[in-house]
């Protein structure tokens, strides 16, 4: 990364002039020089103490700005060791139903899916019920792992109509995700989205290789086509490596 004592103090000089306080001049020190590329994800950043130094501040500050950003994920701060710049977190739009391959790809990142199961399945009458299949026939299920750069960042476990996607399982979802297979077999209507924060089961940590303690997102998606039920979703992110967002218009 290269910052000297002298670049930092000429960046915050730069910011002098302002109303804002000491601490958040700080804030947006670090993170102009993470957003214009010349800090990157993984790049240590100069230790508290070279910030008092170079900046002339308490560390009582520095510590409350490099506290904010970590909270807000912009760092990774690692005791005994030092501050870096954070693995940058995938996202997914909240509103409308997008395929995640294309998402991480446009991110120009790898992308790579792994399947746990793929087969028939005897469901619930709360699932079957939902699809109008009649008690006892069964309907198909697959549950697929999603990478990113070799990290996994959704546990898909979807439910299908097999009267709308009858080749199903016939799919490499390796090469292939549901959401493509889906969209050309049963073009989409309508969705829904329902989010709440989880914790993982024990098999989900250990699939998605997170700790049992870790908050994830998780995403339950229905999607119909020609008003007809087709596709029920449960989309598990771990927290720390996924967000979702989305905009708004108030007009």
């Amino acid at each position: 990364m290269g910052v000297e004592g002298a670049d930092l103090a000429r960046l915050y000089a730069e910011r002098a002039s302002g109303s804002a306080p000491a601490y958040q001049r700080v804030k947006d020190l670090v993170t102009e020089q993470i957003t214009s590329g010349r800090w990157r994800e993984g790049d240590a950043l100069p230790s508290e103490s070279q910030f008092v130094d170079s900046l002339g501040l308490s560390r009582m500050t520095i510590n409350r700005a490099l506290r904010e950003l970590s909270a807000q994920g912009l760092l990774r701060r690692v005791m005994g060791v030092g501050t870096f710049v954070a693995p940058r977190k995938g996202s997914s739009a909240l509103a409308g139903v997008h395929n995640i391959a294309d998402e991480v790809r446009g991110r120009g990142h790898g992308y790579r899916a792994e399947v746990v199961f793929l087969g028939e399945e005897v469901v619930a009458p709360e699932i079957g019920g939902q699809f109008g299949t009649e008690p006892g026939r069964p309907v198909f299920r697959s549950r697929v792992v999603h990478f990113e750069d070799g990290v996994a960042v959704q546990l898909e476990d979807r439910y299908v109509n097999p009267r709308f996607a009858p080749g199903y399982l016939e799919q490499d979802f390796t090469t292939r995700t549901p959401f493509t297979y889906l969209s050309e077999a049963a073009p989409l209507g309508r969705g829904e989205h329902i989010v709440e924060a989880v914790l993982p089961s024990a098999e989900e940590s250990e699939i998605l290789g997170i700790a049992p303690s870790e908050p994830c997102l998780l995403i339950h998606r229905r999607t119909w086509s020609q008003e007809a039920l087709v596709s029920i979703a449960r989309l598990l992110h771990p927290g720390s490596r996924y967000r979702l967002e989305g905009t708004f218009d108030t007009h």
